[in-house]
């Protein structure tokens, strides 16, 4: 199964620039330490320092396991910003620091997610022990480091690693100042196929079928499509490879005369041996295992699928992608039921459970509108107005 860690990083400068450190800790699942690190690095800027420790961060995670799943927590706006690819790095100094730091994991493999300084505090306080033994000019030792001790219960992830990549936990985006036009991502559930009447199992495993859509299905993309092409807002088009997905996505192109892109982050999950199944069979035959899959993020369905957490790393790669490639303008993602709860979840910083407790029909939109701050608001969820 893959491991997922977290990785809290953070750099200072007493001057700015000025005599400078770095501290990283490598969490697993349940928030337990498996590694600290830290080092003073001279004169230096704060946002090189912060580079630095996301470095040593990821260094550290790699280290512990080449083929994990990492989520990087930092309340550094800039980087978190520009290693999501949100914006741009014309600091010389930065680049080869973020072209590093991008090729110590296959691609996919990190997400980022800011957080405020008070959540922070064992990267905070690490860097600060660094800073100190520079001082008195020598270099930070992990034995003699009380940084976790001091950090307490708060710098501990605050909900489970599964949770990958959430809006930061920033005011409100209507609470806020104008922040300007917002990127808004349309988000609309194929239409139906064979399976979905029967309410079965259909991923993207290799024992899917990938049906096409039934003659319902179509009859609920050109309608979709209708209701899209008269309210004129949607500017790009993204869908799933997935054939129901692309059927989907042809339907609403042809209407308002847009290409489709094609992002593999936004297939179905994976539900290995149970794919084609209803949940009553998958109950039936593999008890223990769907227990499990409803109780943890962590577990894969029978056969080697994905789970939960697995499914929302690449989702909000995609996402993450998407935002960097359009912003602010109004995108419609075809794909389908997981992924959009998923996109959803995040947006409101929901726990996994949640995925359980949404209704989303087929042919359904919802939508998810994205600020410059980094704030989500939710602003549609299973309209299916345009069916009846």
């Amino acid at each position: 199964m893959t491991r997922t860690f977290v990785v809290e990083a953070d750099g200072g400068s007493r001057g700015n620039p000025g005599p400078a450190g770095y501290g990283a800790v490598v969490k697993d699942a349940d928030g337990g330490t498996l590694r600290e690190t830290a080092e003073y690095i001279g004169h230096a800027t704060n946002n090189v320092a912060e580079y630095k420790g996301l470095i040593a961060g990821l260094r550290a995670a790699h280290a512990l396991d080449p083929d994990a799943l990492v989520r990087v927590r930092m309340d550094s706006k800039l980087v978190v910003e520009q290693m999501s690819g949100r914006w741009k790095i014309k600091h010389p100094d930065m680049r080869p620091l973020a072209t590093e730091a991008q090729g110590i994991f296959p691609p996919g493999s990190v997400s980022y997610e800011w957080i405020p300084r008070a959540k922070n505090k064992h990267a905070d306080r690490l860097a600060n022990e660094a800073m100190d033994a520079g001082k008195a000019g020598k270099q930070w030792e992990a034995g003699a480091s009380t940084a976790e001790l001091e950090a307490g219960p708060e710098a501990e992830p605050d909900s489970g690693p599964e949770q990958l990549a959430p809006a930061p936990a920033a005011p409100a985006a209507g609470w806020a100042a104008d922040l300007g036009t917002p990127t808004t991502l349309v988000l609309l559930r194929h239409g139906e196929t064979a399976l979905t009447p029967e309410k079965r199992f259909s991923g993207s495993g290799a024992s899917g079928t990938d049906p096409e859509l039934s003659p319902a299905g179509r009859k609920q993309a050109e309608a979709v499509a209708a209701s899209l092409a008269a309210r004129g807002t949607v500017q790009a088009i993204v869908a799933s490879p997935l054939r129901r997905c692309q059927e989907t996505a042809a339907a609403v192109a042809a209407r308002l005369g847009l290409d489709v892109r094609t992002d593999e982050g936004l297939r179905e999950t994976d539900f290995g041996a149970w794919e084609g199944l209803t949940f009553a069979e998958a109950r039936e035959r593999y008890p223990e295992d769907l227990a499990a899959w409803l109780a943890s993020p962590e577990a894969r369905p029978t056969g080697g699928g994905e789970s939960f957490a697995e499914v929302a790393h690449r989702v909000a790669v995609a996402r993450d992608k998407i935002l960097a490639r359009y912003a602010n303008r109004t995108v419609l993602l075809v794909t389908h039921v997981t992924p959009v709860k998923t996109l959803v979840r995040l947006a409101l910083g929901a726990p996994p459970e949640s995925l359980f407790r949404m209704e989303l029909s087929a042919a359904s939109l919802s939508a998810v509108a994205y600020y410059a701050d980094g704030n989500a608001s939710l602003r549609l969820l299973n309209d299916t107005a345009h069916l009846r």
